[in-house]
Parts: C-alpha cells; sequence; structure tokens
C-alpha cells in the first residue's frame, strides 16, 4: 500500500519560536479537521530490562511545563516510568499527514491537579478507576462487572473519591520534531531542542 501525501508546506518561516504555540496551532487544527481522538497519544517507556512498550494514551492538558496524561500507579507504564522516566510522545494525525513527536522526561502531577481532573470525568470513569488492577493478569471479565456493580453500590450516596492509586503524569519535553507529509517522500521536518537557558533551538532535519 502507498498513498501520496500533499497535506500542504511546512516553512520555517510559518513556524512559531515556542514549540507549545506551535503545538496549540497543530492542535486545533487537527480538532477543527474532526480527526478521531485528536487528543490521542503513543507513550512509549522502557523497562528495567531495555524493552521499549508503547500503548495510546490521551492527552487532558498540556502547558509551557509539557503534556498531562493520567493512569493508574499500578499499570506497566507508571512502574516504567518510575524506573526510568525519559519517555516519548507521538500525535499520529495521519488525516492531516502530520506527525508530532514529543521526548522528555516524565514526572508525577500533584494530587491536588490530579483531584481537580478526576472530578470532570463521569461517574462512570471515576468509578472505573477503582476497580481495574492495570495491566495485571485477570481471570475473567465477569469478575470485573461484579466488582464495578459493588463499587457502584458502596458510592451510591455520595462524590467517588480520588483513588491513592491513581493520578497523572506531565511529560516535559526537551525535543519537539513537527513532521508534515509532502509528496515523493520528500516530508518537512523541523526539530526544536530546548537550550540550558530554556530558550528553544530550531533546525530542519533531512526527511
Amino acid at each position: 500500500m502507498r498513498a501520496e501525501y500533499s497535506g500542504g508546506e511546512l516553512r520555517v518561516e510559518d513556524l512559531k519560536a515556542d514549540p507549545i504555540e506551535q503545538f496549540a496551532q497543530w492542535f486545533a487544527q487537527a480538532c477543527d479537521a474532526n480527526i478521531l481522538e485528536p487528543n490521542a497519544m503513543s507513550l512509549a517507556t522502557v523497562s528495567p530490562q531495555g524493552q521499549p512498550s508503547l500503548r495510546t494514551v490521551l492527552l487532558k492538558s498540556y502547558d509551557t511545563d509539557g503534556f498531562v496524561f493520567f493512569t493508574n500507579f499500578q499499570s506497566r507504564k507508571a512502574r516504567e516510568i518510575e524506573h526510568n522516566p525519559r519517555v516519548s510522545l507521538m500525535f499520529p494525525w495521519l488525516a492531516l499527514a502530520r506527525q508530532l513527536i514529543v521526548i522528555g522526561a516524565a514526572e508525577r502531577i500533584s494530587t491536588a491537579q490530579t483531584l481537580r481532573y478526576f472530578l470532570t470525568r463521569p461517574r462512570g470513569s471515576q468509578v472505573a478507576a477503582w476497580i481495574s488492577p492495570q495491566s495485571s493478569v485477570i481471570s475473567s471479565r465477569k469478575l470485573l462487572e461484579i466488582e464495578w456493580e459493588q463499587m457502584k453500590r458502596k458510592f451510591a450516596d455520595g462524590q467517588v473519591p480520588l483513588p491513592p492509586f491513581w493520578g497523572g503524569y506531565r511529560v516535559q519535553p526537551r525535543e519537539i520534531e513537527f513532521w508534515q507529509g509532502r509528496p515523493n517522500r520528500m516530508h518537512d521536518r523541523f526539530r526544536y531542542t530546548i537550550n540550558e537557558d530554556r530558550t528553544w533551538k530550531l533546525e530542519q532535519l533531512a526527511p
């Protein structure tokens, strides 16, 4: 299978000096294009044995400090981050012939920040955060469904509390690459790299 990319060009004179501002522009365009889950991003982590693993998570917020997602702290991704915080993110905006790669380090956000987000989640998602031993082997889905019903009854009369084993990570970027597909595989690639003074250096890469 082969496709010719014709999503447009990416010129250095059109890029923002700050990659977070450039991300904001591209993210808004991805949302406007009605891409399915434009905030979906692949998250790569590495095990203590050096084995990479990859999964899709959802971006829930971003700012000049980085990109935030949430997970169970008992999950494989969280365990690997605790061992080695160096991670990579990738946004696959294929409908726009674009991808964006972030390289950086993940750190936990505060409980207060996590709680603010947790309170905005649908109640069903709040309950689900309590019952799933994420990444653990289970004997059947039926057991999860039984626990789900039990937890719904437990919290039926009040607010669902924040699980102590659930929270957010912020990926602080040190490199951000913008990739725009072009005809004949002559793609446009630009990489921002952070300097010691927290300014950004912009370089063009060969496709």
